[in-house]
């Protein structure tokens, strides 16, 4: 939340029950504006690990995320890899996490991020903190500020069909 601050953005965090799953959410979250969302941690054979955020309706084809970023045949990353790249646990996946995997100017940064297009057509956007217990909301525009903030430029992924970066 300090680092949010430091960039001069805004957010407003609702404390709820510990939820693991979108149907948990919907039950604990209550009537929190703006697109609910969630977060897919995957990596590919060549261990390229993507970081996908996408609506919490969205049905993700991984062949067709692994296409629209140009990488091989996607599978899930293990807990033990969350947790050393982002630091959170499965069920607290969110991009709040790109926090704990900074990128010095001028380094690779060591996974991709990829936002839905659809996604990012709401205003307002809802991630967990870094945990399960509470959901933050966030502009899109300022979304896009911490992943930058972050070391990270993300593609923004019709995952229907174009990208844009």
């Amino acid at each position: 939340m300090q680092f949010l601050t430091s960039l001069g953005i805004t957010v407003t965090m609702h404390r709820h029950a510990p939820v693991f799953t979108v149907e948990d959410a919907r039950a604990h979250r209550g009537e929190i504006p703006g697109g609910h969302c969630k977060c897919l941690f995957v990596r590919d054979k060549k261990k390229r690990r993507l970081l996908a955020v996408v609506g919490e309706e969205r049905r993700v084809d991984l062949n067709g995320l692994a296409a629209a970023a140009g990488m091989g045949r996607l599978s899930f990353s293990s807990a033990d890899s969350l947790m050393d790249m982002l630091g959170v646990v499965p069920g607290s996946v969110t991009p709040f996490a790109l926090i704990n995997a900074r990128v010095a100017e001028g380094e690779e940064p060591p996974l991709m991020v990829v936002l839905d297009k659809a996604m990012m057509a709401h205003e307002l956007l809802n991630y967990h903190p870094l945990h399960n217990a509470a959901t933050v909301t966030i502009r899109r525009e300022d979304l896009v500020a911490f992943i930058q903030a972050c070391g990270f430029e993300p593609m923004i992924v019709n995952l229907d069909g174009d990208i844009t970066h």
